[in-house]
């Protein structure tokens, strides 16, 4: 793995690993937690139903299940329709494409290295324990209605891995390929004033990319300062805990009822600093 591609082999990986692969001509990218024994969990939705808008994306984006084959897998079935957070073999998620390994705590010059979002975040991962109990948890229990700008398979697949979210009323780009796509607009757009500070194409192309990046990052879940950590229970179940912020600190204090699993967290009232 590096800079130009987090490609691995699957004898490499292990459980609670964050995984991709890249769909639709590497328009986009599937994302899931690897489990173990060759299973996956992963955030899809039917076929047909990628934004769930009616807009003219749902025909463009393709599905992120296993497409028909005439063959349903002999291990999952036919999961062609399937919506929710599933489980599937690492061939149905892979869909006959390669396997990459999205990194946690990387530097920011790495980060910025990466032209492409999606692949990696300065935020830190969580021991892997903690991710597969989100990612079992969130199969029983589900994880909201799919989303591709707000609530998408990357999404599910960072919050396994950190337990982190924002905490605002503005959803869109919590994911990094969703940001990459948002941003990409939104830099052009911008950067169209400054085209009177250069005089070429190359130099309107720079103050464009330059502006992409930074705004990439400032956007990644390890640094934005609208990021809180809030255990699984409490996602699937609101009423469980009780959050509170405050600028100075970040100091979130959790409530758990009774019937919390540790790894997660305990059953009393306890502050995490963010």
């Amino acid at each position: 793995m590096g800079v130009l591609s987090n490609k691995i082999d699957r004898e490499t990986l292990k459980p609670g690993d964050h995984i991709y692969s890249w769909r639709s001509a590497w328009i986009y990218a599937h994302h899931g937690v690897y489990t173990g024994e060759g299973r996956v969990i992963h955030f899809t939705r039917a076929a047909g139903q990628e934004v769930g808008t009616g807009t003219v994306l749902d025909h463009i984006i393709l599905s992120s299940t296993t497409k028909p084959s005439g063959r349903p897998c002999d291990e999952c079935g036919d999961q062609s329709m399937a919506s929710g957070v599933i489980s599937s073999c690492l061939d149905c998620f892979l869909s006959g494409g390669n396997l990459y390994l999205f990194e946690y705590g990387v530097s920011p010059a790495f980060f910025l290295a990466k032209a492409r979002g999606g692949t990696c975040t300065l935020a830190d991962c969580d021991p892997p324990d903690h991710v597969l109990h989100r990612a079992l948890y969130l199969l029983e229990n589900g994880f909201g209605g799919y989303n591709i700008f707000s609530n998408n398979c990357e999404d599910f697949a960072v919050y396994c891995k950190t337990g982190l979210l924002v905490n605002n009323d503005v959803n869109m780009g919590r994911s990094g390929q969703a940001m990459s796509a948002v941003l990409a607009a939104v830099s052009a757009v911008g950067s169209s004033p400054l085209r009177f500070l250069t005089t070429n194409v190359g130099g309107l192309a720079a103050v464009g990319c330059g502006m992409y990046c930074v705004s990439r990052y400032v956007s990644d879940m390890g640094i934005r300062p609208d990021v809180i950590k809030v255990p699984v229970e409490t996602l699937v179940n609101p009423s469980a805990v009780v959050v509170s912020t405050t600028a100075t600190n970040q100091v979130i204090t959790e409530t758990l009822s009774d019937n919390l699993i540790a790894s997660d967290g305990p059953s009393v009232a306890t502050k995490k600093n963010i």
